[in-house]
């Protein structure tokens, strides 16, 4: 008997996408379906699939609702679902557990979602499987809740259901209904389908422990492809394990290296060369892209002085680029060229050297006296402690880049004459 089904975890429906806000209208609504069209293309996959079932491993929803829409488009969506005659098994995860409407939703009769008070298996005689799933009571579910999952069933091809944060798996995930890999192999069931962290990985292959990653990125740390997992299952041995990748929109952390650019056309062109790669990947969907320049290079200290010039010019790039594609951020972690250990004797030298050896408690205290100034002249009550703030962190690095830049273009004028 062959049959094949679909594992997804971390819908998180209708979630924002962290980091997109302030970008266009038009963009701004493409961005809000983000969630619903990924969700769309999984059911499109499980049909033309002809898939059995699908299991959803948590996290259908972000919370709490923020409109009751979400739970009806939900529906609407595994409706599709009945109409094709698959199953679905779902549990509810941590975000779920937060939702006031999850656990009330009228759901089709072709779907299971498993009870939070204990473990259930689910027997599917015809296929001969058995899908074994406990849901979550409450957001902070801190006990290994696992342990209690019921054996496996003899004959059948077993499947268990957690939202989990396995050892070793953890990231920035809060360690809910914790585990280890070693527990899960040893429980006797043939797939453990995974959800709660949003990063694909294949934990264990025999048998296979999976998390298939969150359905669409959401934030600048959930880069790369986001997808589903799709299982082949034959005379009750899985013959095939395949990642579909899903999302609409991609978040991608690209690095530019501009060790020795000596021109912001150079620059630009090294920035446009990691762009289109990152395109490339990306297919036909929508990249937002964080973008690091790094290395040595003499545009150093042009770059601290000005950097809204270097983002209007990047962002201009980008512009003429056919892909759906937005600057997300822009961060300079470039440095100055080393400088030779031995002492310029030139006026200018004499400066540069003066300059690097000033220590950050005196440069620190010039800040403050002229910040102490400017808040004198302020009216009162007015909230500036975070503009200050920025200053301190700012204006140390960005008078030496300004002060080195002068000594730059002083020598560069006297060279030309």
């Amino acid at each position: 008997m062959m049959f094949k089904f679909l594992h997804a975890a971390d819908l998180h429906l209708d979630s924002p996408l962290l980091g997109l806000a302030t970008k266009s209208a038009d963009y701004a609504a493409r961005v809000d379906r983000a969630s619903r069209d990924a969700f769309e293309r999984l059911i499109a996959l499980a049909i033309e699939e002809s898939c059995s079932f699908v299991v959803l491993a948590g996290d259908i929803f972000d919370g709490d609702l923020r409109n009751f829409e979400t739970g009806l488009f939900f529906m609407d969506q595994i409706r599709r679902l009945e109409e094709a005659s698959i199953q679905a098994f779902l549990i509810l995860g941590n975000h779920d557990a937060e939702n006031r409407f999850a656990a009330k939703l009228s759901l089709s009769t072709n779907v299971h979602v498993f009870n939070s008070k204990h473990a259930e298996a689910i027997a599917i005689e015809a296929l001969q499987v058995t899908v074994h799933g406990r849901s979550f009571p409450q957001r902070d579910v801190t006990e290994n809740i696992a342990r209690d999952y019921p054996a496996a069933v003899a004959g059948h091809f077993n499947i268990g259901v957690l939202h989990t944060a396995c050892q070793g798996s953890e990231s920035y995930h809060a360690p809910y209904a914790p585990c280890t890999i070693e527990q899960l192999a040893n429980h006797g069931y043939d797939y453990w389908a995974l959800g709660h962290v949003h990063a694909r990985a294949v934990l264990h292959t025999d048998p296979h422990i999976v998390y298939p990653g969150n359905l669409q990125g959401r934030s600048p740390r959930e880069t790369g492809p986001k997808g589903v997992t799709l299982i082949a299952v034959n005379d009750g041995r899985i013959s095939e394990v395949t990642h579909h990748d899903l999302d609409v929109v991609r978040w991608a952390s690209l690095s530019v290296d501009a060790t020795g650019v000596d021109t912001r056309t150079e620059l630009l062109d090294r920035s446009r060369e990691t762009i289109e790669q990152a395109c490339a990947e990306a297919g036909d969907r929508a990249l937002a892209v964080r973008l690091r320049l790094i290395g040595e290079t003499s545009q150093h200290h042009r770059l601290l002085i000005d950097p809204q010039s270097l983002r209007d010019d990047v962002a201009a790039l980008l512009a003429t680029l056919a892909s759906d594609i937005w600057l997300e951020k822009l961060v300079m972690a470039t440095a100055a060229p080393a400088q030779p250990s031995t002492l310029d004797p030139t006026v200018s030298g004499r400066l540069a050297a003066e300059i690097g050896a000033l220590g950050a408690d005196e440069m620190n205290d010039l800040i403050e006296a002229r910040l102490a100034e400017v808040r004198a002249k302020m009216p009162a009550g007015a909230h500036a402690e975070a503009f200050f703030e920025s200053l301190r962190s700012d204006a140390p690095a960005r008078a030496r880049a300004l002060a080195l830049s002068l000594i730059g273009e002083t020598e560069a004028g006297d060279a030309a004459r």
